[in-house]
């Protein structure tokens, strides 16, 4: 049989046990961290991508909407205009971004090829490729465009190891502004 003070001794351990909460609290803060941190560092991730993906899509937008403004350009202009790209890119490096403006001309069957290329931080298309328009440009004979290709080799400061280095991209075509067509004097593709 338990006596009364032993009794007593056990009550009061336990409700000493149960009125002591901060082992709890610690054990539950260790338990959740990794996943708030997780959290909080992926939100940071994928906000960071997001912006970068805005950037892209403003910079092809920007690259060719600078080019059709033009009646003619030259590789001097071309190039001035490839480098402000690395001001529309900012604050993110430039020197993980490719940037290509085409002039994409259609004959009289309407098919589209390239008139001139130039390109930073990359390869030119070849003049005289054969392009696939968009559905909404297709089939539209005798008419040129202003082709912006921008791409950007985004690495993740903390998530690289899960998603590696990922390719955002985006193109954008205009028509000229002041002329039917853009030529460039001194380009080649």
């Amino acid at each position: 049989m338990i006596s009364e003070s032993s009794m007593t001794t056990l009550l009061t351990r336990s409700r000493n046990f149960y009125d002591d909460r901060r082992g709890v609290a610690a054990v539950e803060f260790a338990i959740v961290l990794p996943f708030m941190l997780a959290l909080y560092i992926g939100g940071v991730e994928l906000g960071d991508g997001m912006a970068i993906k805005v950037k892209v899509t403003d910079t092809a937008h920007i690259i060719a909407d600078l080019v059709t403004q033009n009646s003619s350009v030259n590789q001097a202009a071309l190039n001035c205009i490839l480098n402000a790209s690395s001001a529309t890119i900012a604050p993110y490096a430039s020197s993980n971004l490719v940037v290509t403006v085409s002039e994409v001309s259609t004959n009289a069957s309407g098919v589209a090829k390239v008139a001139w290329s130039q390109s930073l931080n990359g390869t030119a298309r070849s003049v005289g490729q054969v392009m696939a328009l968009p559905s909404s440009l297709a089939a539209q004979a005798n008419i040129s465009m202003i082709l912006g290709e921008v791409s950007y080799a985004y690495a993740p400061n903390l998530g690289y190891a899960i998603t590696g280095t990922m390719n955002l991209s985006d193109s954008y075509y205009l028509y000229p502004r002041n002329s039917p067509s853009i030529p460039c004097s001194d380009c080649a593709g």
